[in-house]
């Protein structure tokens, strides 16, 4: 039986098409997993997003080296949002929409996580914050993850290790009155410290990037604390701390994670001798699993990785295990496979996420700084441990 040479035509182009389809098909699968990352690589809090995006860059170096996930190489697309928490929600909508990533890490901000969430949230795209403690953060949907403790535990913590650990009991609060962060941290150490039994002597405010503190500061002063809490970021923490001194204030300073960062005692210098403050790691930690990260850090960097590197790392290896458990790298998978998330063994601790999307049972260690070194001090385990 002779075949018409149009219905021939018809049938190669047909075969043609679906060939190529199918051919599509399988280099879609064999590209590169895009994954974002937004954070603050210039800016005031500069330090935070360039310790993030090397902690990324390192884990995917490792996941990459080691074949990858599901035998595909992991690319991570970088925005800057210039540590503004208006610049947070563009970043994170071209990640989503330019560079069609299927999942998203940052910030260490809490207000730029505060403002990006929800466009990951309305595009069901899931996000990891390694560092954003504020609790309001997993709360604008479930596709949005946490690496860190946050700060209703953080703040409680702290209170109680000065209130009872170190028998201190007036206490002055001096908060940037523009951070989601410092106001929420300010907020839990408060009630706590004030449930102990302790007082709140004098409270001030101040505004990220604010150059002077003195009237403040005299007003702190005059209401003779034993320390002063500072819930803001190393910018400011910094010059905060050499106009206290320099108007003699002896008093240590206390302050929580957003503290952390190499550039801190290149602005303070001395003048922090005495303080300390709430992290999520120490480097010097001889246990095996941070022992091996700040040597493959070391390596590749020549630093010693902070809180933000290593939360960074933590948030990309975690990802990359939840996509390869996920039935696929799609959206919601991923999302699916991050909420069921059981153990995983991060640098910092091992995380099962609770029913807000937060990691249960991480513990805070307390830095403390003399002779113009940060050392270890002590350590709070979480209620449960």
């Amino acid at each position: 039986m002779r075949i018409p040479k149009m219905l021939l035509t018809l049938l190669f182009v047909v075969f043609a098409a679906c060939h190529g389809s199918e051919v599509a098909s399988a280099a879609r699968t064999n590209e590169d997993i895009r994954i974002g990352h937004y954070g603050s690589l210039t800016g005031p809090q500069a330090s935070y997003g360039q310790s993030i995006d090397a902690g990324i860059k390192l884990a995917l170096d490792e996941i990459n080296a080691a074949g990858g996930v599901r035998g595909r190489h992991v690319r991570v697309f970088t925005e800057d949002d210039q540590s503004k928490a208006d610049e947070a929600a563009t970043a994170v909508t071209r990640l989503i929409t330019q560079r069609g990533v299927v999942a998203v890490i940052g910030e260490a901000a809490s207000s730029s996580s505060l403002a990006g969430a929800p466009v990951c949230q309305t595009n069901k795209v899931p996000m990891i914050t390694p560092i954003s403690t504020n609790p309001e953060v997993t709360r604008k949907g479930d596709y949005i993850f946490r690496m860190c403790f946050i700060d209703p535990y953080q703040g409680e913590a702290l209170a109680r290790y000065v209130f009872n650990d170190l028998a201190m009991r007036q206490a002055a609060i001096f908060v940037d009155v523009k951070s989601d962060y410092s106001n929420g941290l300010a907020q839990f150490f408060e009630r706590t410290f004030t449930q102990l039994g302790g007082t709140v002597v004098v409270k001030r405010s101040y505004a990220n990037g604010d150059a002077d503190f003195r009237a403040a500061l005299t007003a702190i002063k005059a209401a003779k604390p034993d320390l002063i809490f500072v819930p803001g970021y190393y910018t400011d923490v910094g010059q905060i701390a050499l106009q206290a001194r320099d108007l003699g204030i002896s008093q240590p300073l206390v302050g929580g994670d957003g503290w952390d960062s190499p550039k801190l005692l290149e602005i303070a210098g001395r003048a922090l001798d005495g303080s300390f403050y709430s992290n999520h790691y120490y480097p010097d930690d001889p246990a095996p699993a941070i022992q091996h990260f700040v040597a493959a850090y070391r390596k590749r960097y020549g630093t010693v990785p902070d809180a933000f590197a290593v939360l960074g790392y933590d948030a990309t290896k975690l990802l990359a295990n939840a996509m390869n458990r996920a039935s696929s790298v799609d959206p919601a998978a991923i999302r699916d496979a991050l909420a069921a998330t059981q153990a995983f063994p991060a640098v910092t601790g091992a995380v099962t996420f609770d029913a807000e999307r937060n990691p249960k049972n991480k513990r805070l260690v307390v830095l403390g700084i003399s002779n113009g070194r940060i050392g270890y001090k002590g350590s709070v385990n979480p209620p449960s441990t």
